[in-house]
């Protein structure tokens, strides 16, 4: 295998054991960052996800200032279009009713959550079926481009990127001091080997800056959920998941750092880059939180499930494998990567994301949790 693979391949899984750990003893979970703001009125949380945002913001400056990140804006984002809203209100409404989003199903399953399972699984479901509906979609993004040749705002404007990163940065860190000062962003946790949010969200900001730096781009799973259900329906119908254009793409084909050539990957079965950069970490995640719990001595399987929590889980995940291909790509993905950079694909992201999970929190009290 050649070396910048296997760097990858080192880099993702320890990135993702980490990033498992942290979340796990933190409890850090971005849908509950969104949720409980609609639910109770509580921002607590979304105070530590502005506290990751403005530090990844800060890092992905002062890394690409320094020239220690090669490659900005980083691969896979594209031109702003009204798919990328539409995507991001279906992933809020999912990520509620499943109870965790990509990234926190995957921690709670490594600590025994059997309704995180039914989440993952739907997941890998949604994301094969949209390789059914991927040429009409495509063709519904192209058409409603908002903006051609520009990915993040800065580039739209034709600004330096300091220019409108400095001052949010600076506002953003303000802002945070104070509420730092003021007591907003700590509670007194009794649980053994508790780690602060505020801690966790300037760790898991690390982590994607290490990302980028080493491997080119920050932190991004939903491609796996795809490669894995293509991998499945290919013991049983190889010729159709040939057949379908969507396994076929390769949208993956940069130069990553300490390389030489391009790597390149996509959604289809075939073990390529997209596999060595998301499998580790979908691994990593897992198996980080599983030793966090294991360490507290508080692994064990959540088995008992009322049926109408089953049913809000699989639909859930299944609106999350979706919406993440149709967007595309996820919360973690555009959150913690692309509104840093004022990536415009992501910022409409979060312009769906809002309202839908304001949707998701209404039918998770009408039907679910009553």
């Amino acid at each position: 295998m050649e070396q910048p693979f296997l760097l990858i391949i080192a880099s993702s899984l320890v990135i993702g054991l980490v990033g498992g750990f942290v979340m796990h003893r933190s409890d850090f979970c971005v849908t509950a960052s969104f949720r409980d703001m609609f639910l109770f009125r509580d921002f607590f949380l979304m105070r530590q996800m502005i506290l990751l945002v403005v530090a990844s913001m800060a890092l992905f400056e002062l890394g690409r200032l320094g020239g220690i990140i090669t490659i900005y804006p980083f691969p896979l984002l594209g031109p702003p279009s009204l798919a990328n809203a539409i995507g991001g209100f279906l992933f809020g409404i999912g990520m509620v009713l499943a109870g965790g989003c990509v990234c926190g199903s995957l921690f709670k399953l490594g600590a025994g959550s059997v309704a995180s399972l039914l989440a993952v699984i739907g997941m890998i479901v949604g994301a094969t079926v949209y390789a059914e509906i991927h040429p009409q979609w495509s063709a519904f993004a192209r058409s409603t481009v908002l903006v051609e040749n520009a990915i993040t705002l800065p580039q739209w404007l034709d600004l330096s990127p300091t220019t409108l990163l400095l001052p949010l940065v600076v506002l953003g860190g303000f802002w945070l001091s104070r509420q730092f000062r003021a007591g907003r962003m700590v509670r007194r946790a009794f649980a053994a080997g508790h780690l602060a949010p505020w801690q966790a969200a300037l760790i898991l900001a690390l982590l994607g800056f290490i990302s980028y730096v080493l491997i080119g781009m920050p932190l991004g799973i939903t491609a796996t959920y795809a490669k894995i259900g293509a991998s499945i329906e290919s013991l049983f119908a190889p010729g159709y998941v040939q057949s379908l254009a969507y396994f076929s793409l390769q949208p993956l084909d940069y130069t990553p750092p300490f390389a030489d050539q391009a790597i390149r990957g996509g959604p289809g079965p075939q073990l390529d880059a997209i596999a060595a950069i998301q499998y580790p970490l979908v691994l990593g995640i897992i198996l980080g939180a599983l030793g966090s719990a294991l360490w507290l001595g508080e692994w064990r399987p959540y088995w008992r499930v009322p049926p109408r929590q089953i049913m809000s889980a699989l639909i859930g995940g299944l609106l999350l494998g979706l919406a993440s291909r149709m967007v595309p790509s996820c919360n973690v993905w555009h959150l913690w990567g692309g509104v840093p950079i004022l990536a415009m694909q992501s910022l409409l992201f979060l312009v769906g994301l809002l309202p839908g999970t304001w949707v998701g929190a209404q039918l998770l009290t009408r039907f679910v949790v009553r």
